[in-house]
């Protein structure tokens, strides 16, 4: 049965974590509610997030190596459109990787509430709808300004809330800017590679200072595998849905899971 939790936890963090649903919300919820073995809960969240990193890395693996090689050549060379699209990734990480650094133990310990991930998700998902209604969809990637890359990259520090959902804040903020869905979409998902790795990297020290068992170590590799799997179909899914639909759909999730949990709460 903990095997199966296991893979519970990985679809769902799969699922999730590209979803703009929020999964830092959904795993928080499942930790209240499915007792796995194991003694470090923080670290089997960072295990999950550096599995959808490597699924990020991996499905955008031709597109990653392309703009860090422009990225390299600027220096030499000169600025290009994917040169300029690596340097807007750079910029649109440093807000959070600021806050991420100074107020990690007020997210960890604070804001880690059912209570903080129930009105964010109400509050994201309002913001779903009045921004679906007034983002013009009309920019590509290539349209995109230092000035829209530090917007965005300030809606990806909001997402450290848990409940907000990094691919949702984020998404919101590049419809904001003008971007079409499919494109916020992506500068989303290439934008959260350096955060979600150096959230991991930054906890990986700490880990290795804790003993886990060895029923503790599959669980936590089978949730890993999961997540990693889940992942990749879930980000070719969300990459062929947003072409030609509306996300409103993700509003009316998060409104109806806010209400549950409120329902568990205090039912």
């Amino acid at each position: 049965m903990d095997y199966f939790n296991a893979i519970i936890f990985g679809f769902v963090q799969g699922i999730t974590e590209f979803l703009p649903v929020s999964s830092s919300g959904h795993l928080i919820l499942l930790h209240q509610f499915i007792d796995l073995p194991i003694n470090n809960e923080v670290a089997f969240d960072v295990a999950l997030h550096f599995a959808t990193f490597l699924a990020i890395f991996y499905f955008f693996y031709k597109d990653i190596w392309l703009i860090l090689l422009a990225w390299l050549k600027s220096f030499k060379s000169g600025a290009n459109p994917e040169s300029r699209l690596a340097w807007y990734i750079v910029i649109a990480t440093v807000p959070a990787a600021f806050f991420g650094i100074f107020f990690d133990d007020i997210i960890e310990n604070v804001l880690r509430s059912p209570l903080v991930v129930v009105f964010m998700l109400i509050f994201i998902g309002f913001l779903f709808i009045i921004f679906e209604k007034i983002g013009k969809k009309t920019l590509e990637l290539k349209d995109i300004n230092w000035r829209k890359s530090i917007s965005i990259g300030f809606a990806q520090a909001l997402a450290l809330i848990p409940g907000t959902s990094r691919s949702g804040i984020t998404i919101i903020a590049g419809l904001g800017a003008g971007l079409k869905r499919e494109e916020a979409l992506r500068f989303s998902f290439l934008i959260s590679l350096p955060i979600i790795f150096g959230a991991s990297i930054k906890e990986i020290p700490g880990l290795f200072s804790q003993s886990f068992g060895s029923q503790e170590l599959i669980i936590i590799a089978i949730a890993f595998a999961s997540t990693f799997v889940f992942g990749m179909f879930t980000i070719s899914f969300f990459l062929r849905y947003v072409k030609n639909n509306s996300l409103t759909v993700f509003a009316w999730y998060r409104f109806a899971l806010a209400a549950l949990i409120l329902l568990f709460l205090y039912a």
